[in-house]
């Protein structure tokens, strides 16, 4: 299920939920909804994002439920995936991979830029 959601009432990105052994509940759709408001919140630049969830049948009953999440930035790939015995804290955890990805990511960028621009200054 593909959905096209408004972020911060302006910024929208494509939100790709998919399951594997399990019906993704509108419940489900909105609790990533919410939580994907907060990676989006510490940078915008988000092209799409695609969640995978599944229940396996591993036989440790703790690692079942698996959520996996891959956000599109520009140039750049993020996947980040969890394992848990309750889906909603499977992805709660895979979002908090993802947002610490994404702030390094952004700060690895804004230190780019800011070297950078601290370069042009000494050269002229």
């Amino acid at each position: 299920c593909t959905s096209f959601y408004p972020f911060n009432g302006e910024y929208a990105m494509n939100l790709n939920i998919t399951g594997h052994h399990l019906d993704v509940t509108p419940a489900i759709r909105a609790y990533i909804h919410t939580k994907m408001s907060r990676v989006v919140r510490h940078f915008d630049h988000v092209i799409d994002a695609s969640a995978f969830l599944m229940v396996d049948r591993a036989k440790e009953k703790d690692l079942r439920q698996t959520a996996e999440l891959t956000l599109h930035l520009k140039g750049k790939e993020l996947f980040a995936q969890a394992h848990h015995e309750d889906l909603y804290h499977a992805m709660d955890a895979v979002i908090d991979k993802l947002d610490r990805q994404l702030l390094k990511h952004k700060e690895i960028i804004q230190d780019r830029h800011h070297d950078k621009n601290k370069v042009q200054s000494l050269s002229q």
